[in-house]
């Protein structure tokens, strides 16, 4: 079936995605409600999963009726929440074609007073449950011979780094590292693992959480001239969870609007 439409947003789609199953964790605002919801513009029955049932709900209001998806409430941080997710979307829908994990936390504190309590949450969050994730997933798309796993990462960590950021940059350098693996490991049974890095993307948390002169300061170091849009992300994991991206694994793909390529501040300016 090939549809073709214009959605609220302007994005032509189509249908490329049509009745696929996709979860997305961490999708009850931002970057992971926006990919939810492009998600479904491309024809995918979306399961919204997030810590906050309120907030995946409202995702799932956004998406409906124009689209299929249903919330389902999950704390990424316990080591059983993906498996337990997956389980109930298998039954739900009786398959599992994608899976993508974006639920982070980005808790601002120096080395020197990083307890081993906040470290150990943050990895646990950001990167355990990668491979928790993966490791759920893989039974269903083994047996269908086919899949997308996507993580969202980060310029932070891979790519660049600041100070009090050691915890969330060693997640997501490590989200990197373990989609190589799992590219390989997967590549048999035709599962494809890759992952996204958004540079500074304008989110409600950074709006809630940063100041209008660091919004400012991100703004100013990129050479398109904008922070990024949640729908900037969106847009890749779409890609990369379609069937034009079927020979792209083990790799990611740099959202960022060229933020991480001046060596210098631009002297022209």
């Amino acid at each position: 079936m090939n549809i073709q439409h214009t959605s609220t947003s302007n994005t032509v789609t189509t249908g490329k995605l049509v009745d696929r199953v996709a979860v997305v964790i961490g999708a009850g605002r931002g970057i992971g409600a926006a990919i939810a919801l492009r998600l479904s513009e491309e024809g995918a029955i979306v399961v919204v999963a997030d810590k906050d049932l309120a907030l995946a709900q409202q995702t799932v209001t956004r998406i409906e009726p124009a689209g299929r998806a249903l919330a389902i409430c999950t704390d990424i941080g316990d080591p059983k929440a993906a498996e337990t997710l997956i389980a109930d979307t298998v039954g739900r829908f009786g398959r599992l074609d994608i899976v993508i994990q974006n639920a982070a936390i980005y808790p601002w504190s120096l080395i020197g007073d990083i307890s081993v309590e906040e470290w150990d949450s943050v990895l646990g969050v950001n990167l355990r449950s990668a491979f928790l994730t993966a490791q759920a997933a893989l039974p269903h798309m083994r047996g269908s011979k086919s899949g997308r796993m996507i993580f969202i990462s980060s310029i932070t960590g891979p790519r660049v780094s600041s100070p009090g950021h050691a915890h969330y940059s060693a997640s997501k350098a490590g989200i990197n590292g373990f989609i190589k693996t799992a590219a390989i490991e997967f590549s048999g049974f035709g599962i494809t693992v890759n992952a996204v890095e958004p540079g500074n993307i304008l989110t409600e948390g950074m709006k809630a959480e940063r100041t209008q002169k660091f919004i400012d300061n991100m703004e100013a170091a990129v050479p398109l001239g904008r922070l990024g849009t949640p729908e900037d992300v969106a847009h890749a994991v779409a890609f990369l969870a379609s069937d034009e991206a079927g020979y792209i694994t083990g790799t990611s793909i740099i959202v960022d609007g060229g933020q991480t390529l001046p060596e210098t501040k631009d002297f022209r300016t």
